[in-house]
């Protein structure tokens, strides 16, 4: 269940959660988190004669932040595989829907106990189309968790596609054998400057015409920085054609960066050991997994804890 926050709202329903709804009613599809209704309370004395809303998705057991913070949980290379290509699955399709994630990290990405990953919380997605007539389009840049944004969003890109997703994908596969966030910077300067470390300096050289975005000249870009995407995982990840996918998903220019069909096309997926089904790994372990659960155990923020359910909010009325 999530709840609709509706504290701002002066008259009517939010924009975003209409946004957020009508995307979800659009993506019908197995790789991506499905909504089953919409229910409110009844309006009462007890408050104030307003309905609370909530979402009604269908259960699933683990977040992928979740399994990942529980050393007891195992992936083989077969079962990253597996995750990785669902992932990149639910991407195409939104993609090919027109859909813009914008959130992707692994508390968001879900997953069933008979071992399905669910793309989830779309509360940030939006539609997105081809510049028309020359035009750019303007969207927002202040999206997407800072660890998990991609360096145009940083630098001020507002004109932008699926790419930013896919810097997502990419910082979630390494985290399956890190076990926790590759970059974790803690402002918009500090999680460049772990990019640059990571992926080279940006420059005009790979990936020209990045001078000319809006805080290109504001923020200081680390000069003289190599490139070490595959040296600086290789202690992590054993496999070659897993190293080479990762060095092409955080690659700085998003016009050179894979695209999730590409990418479901690489070698890693076709050479041994082939994807793996998650559910005997995933059924020894009875316990649902979810970040906000999972003891602390990155740097920055703590995952605020569970919240209690509102007092009698307890019965529910269908809307759709």
């Amino acid at each position: 269940m999530k709840k609709v926050l509706m504290e701002n709202e002066k008259e009517g329903f939010p924009i975003t959660a209409l946004r957020e709804i009508k995307i979800l009613q659009l993506l019908k599809h197995e790789n991506v988190v499905n909504l089953i209704e919409i229910c409110r309370t009844k309006a009462s004395p007890y408050n104030r004669y307003k309905s609370t809303f909530y979402l009604i998705f269908e259960f699933c057991e683990h977040d992928l932040a979740g399994l990942l913070s529980n050393i007891n949980v195992k992936f083989k290379l077969s079962e990253i595989k597996k995750v990785m290509s669902q992932l990149l699955n639910g991407l195409y399709f939104i993609h090919s829907n027109k859909i813009l994630h914008r959130d992707m990290k692994a508390a968001n990405i879900l997953i069933t106990k008979n071992g399905v990953l669910k793309l989830a919380d779309f509360g940030l997605a939006r539609a997105f189309s081809l510049p028309k007539h020359g035009q750019s389009n303007r969207y927002t840049n202040r999206v997407v968790t800072l660890w998990y944004r991609p360096p145009e969003l940083l630098l001020g890109e507002r004109n932008y596609g699926p790419a930013i997703d896919l810097w997502g994908a990419g910082c979630i596969m390494a985290e399956m054998w890190t076990r926790s966030p590759i970059m974790q910077g803690n402002t918009e300067q500090h999680q460049l400057q772990l990019i640059s470390q990571l992926c080279g300096s940006i420059t005009s050289d790979v990936w020209p015409g990045v001078d000319k975005l809006d805080l290109y000249e504001k923020l200081e870009l680390p000069k003289g920085q190599k490139r070490k995407v595959k040296e600086r995982l290789k202690a992590y990840v054993k496999d070659t054609t897993a190293l080479e996918l990762l060095d092409k998903l955080l690659a700085l220019n998003p016009s050179k960066r894979l695209d999730s069909d590409t990418a479901l096309n690489h070698d890693f997926f076709w050479v041994s050991p082939e994807p793996e089904d998650l559910t005997p790994m995933l059924s020894r372990h009875t316990t649902s997994m979810f970040e906000y659960l999972a003891p602390p155990r990155r740097r920055g923020q703590q995952p605020p804890p569970p919240k209690p359910a509102p007092n009698n909010d307890h019965h529910f009325e269908r809307i759709f």
